[in-house]
């Protein structure tokens, strides 16, 4: 019976429930993307899977040492950490706005005992119900704007997870390429010590001047400066690694392999498929959807809120005779608040909001810009390296030549060794900027890859 009161009593109310929904739908802002990327002469053009994960892109690299660290990340990061409880705080705000479009039941059981020249007891056992109708379509904006705030929060996530694998990858890249460059700073080295110990026997002997065994030991000892600046180097990006998969430094440790590293050719997407693919854009998106229902909740300040209650139960001074028909009791009511002056408040409030729909929108418009400037400065720069990569290997290449030709002067007596230590530095030199270009090469297409959301469909159009 009690429960039969409280429904019926709240049904009484169900056709005033219905109502119209102040304030603007939501439509996303035009963005006028071009055809094609003003630097993608020649690229081969993918065919992107928007609405599916984009799954290990740093695989294409082959390096499994690479995947092992990759796979780390996503566990271990503790800023990845930091937007997965982000996330879970927004998710848990969208089922609490949406508890508020159904009405709250409690149940109120209360005894007291009280008395002056006689004591009387109270019993009462009620279940009572209330419900903030939704005639302007508040609360149910307010559930648009926080799943939209959870969209982007998840989005930020996704954006947060691919800035942790670029750093990663990029900065595994440069450690591996350091590998090669202090390998090659071994061999340099102990090519040096032995020459200079020969020499040292030769000026023992007087066949040559001292001039000659100085400058092998300037040569041979720049060789081992240099080759230590490149430890340093090779420490803090083995450090900044460990700290990217939540382990200290001081635990971890990365043994060095002299290999060369694999450069992929990257297909490229459309613009239009980068606006949908890149997660930073569909988090600014996202949010100026939450900030045009910003608007229609400013709105529905304007209007009335009415709220329903409604209370069934009984109620005795005796317990024995609490739930019977005698001692029900029961309520149902209504309350209406309309803001009357305000002063401009709410005016204010409607005003803000549409500045923040501005705001996003511009921001939204921004990001965008930005996510075409950086794959269009990432492929000019890849095809200017590869031109500069060419280049660089014909130096070394002549580089090599030319010292071989002056080392076999100096055994043969016709020039001094001074000639002989410049040739090998730029030699040196040269074949140290090729692998520094390799490396520039690398970091460059991890950004490239980043820069078009992390990955592409394996299927040609």
């Amino acid at each position: 019976m009690l429960r039969s009161k409280l429904f019926w009593s709240l049904v009484v109310f169900l056709p005033l429930v219905t109502g119209c929904t102040v304030g603007p739908d939501y439509q996303k802002p035009v963005i006028t993307s071009p055809i094609q990327f003003k630097e993608a002469k020649g690229w081969k053009v993918a065919t992107p899977l928007d609405a599916e994960a984009k799954g290990s892109w740093w695989e294409v690299y082959n390096d499994p040492v690479l995947n092992q660290l990759e796979a780390q990340v996503i566990i271990s990061n503790q800023n990845i950490a930091q937007y997965v409880a982000k996330y879970q705080q927004a998710a848990a705000l969208v089922d609490q706005s949406r508890s508020s479009l159904f009405p709250s039941v409690t149940l109120g059981p209360s005894a007291t005992r009280s008395g002056k020249t006689a004591v009387t007891n109270s019993y009462t056992a009620s279940l009572g119900a209330s419900w903030e109708l939704d005639l302007w379509g508040r609360l149910k904006r307010q559930v648009q704007e926080n799943t939209a705030s959870t969209q982007a929060s998840l989005a930020d996530l996704a954006n947060a997870t691919l800035s942790a694998q670029t750093t990663l990858a990029q900065s595994y890249f440069a450690l591996r390429v350091l590998d090669q460059r202090i390998h090659l700073y071994d061999q340099t080295i102990e090519v040096y010590r032995k020459y200079s110990q020969v020499l040292n026997a030769k000026y023992t002997e007087g066949i040559i001047a001292k001039s000659d065994l100085t400058q092998a030991d300037q040569s041979l000892h720049s060789s081992i400066a240099s080759r230590e600046d490149l430890i340093w180097q090779r420490a803090q990006y083995e450090h900044a690694i460990a700290v990217l998969v939540g382990k200290m430094p001081a635990d971890f440790n990365l043994e060095k392999q002299n290999k060369a590293v694999y450069i992929p050719n990257i297909p490229i997407e459309l613009p239009s498929e980068l606006l949908e693919r890149r997660a930073d854009i569909a988090a600014a998106e996202r949010r100026v959807a939450a900030a045009n229902e910003a608007i229609g909740i400013a709105i529905a300040g304007y209007f009335p809120s009415l709220s329903l209650s409604s209370s069934a139960g009984y109620s005795s001074n005796h317990l024995s005779d609490l739930f019977s028909a005698a001692t029900s009791i029961w309520s149902l009511g209504a309350s209406a608040t309309q803001s009357v002056l305000d002063f401009g408040s709410n005016k204010a409030k409607v005003a803000s909001a549409r500045a923040a729909y501005d705001q996003t929108v511009a921001s939204y418009r921004q990001t965008v810009l930005d996510a075409m400037q950086n794959v269009e400065d990432y492929l000019v720069k890849s095809t200017s390296l590869e031109k500069e990569f060419s280049a660089q290997q014909k130096a070394l290449a002549a580089a090599t030549e030319s010292a071989r030709i002056i080392r076999n002067q100096y055994e043969e007596g016709v020039i001094d060794y001074t000639s002989v230590a410049t040739t090998e530095a730029t030699r040196l030199s040269s074949q140290q900027s090729l692998l520094q270009l390799q490396s520039t090469q690398l970091q460059n297409s991890v950004a490239l890859i980043s820069a078009l959301g992390g990955g592409w469909s394996n299927q040609n159009p």
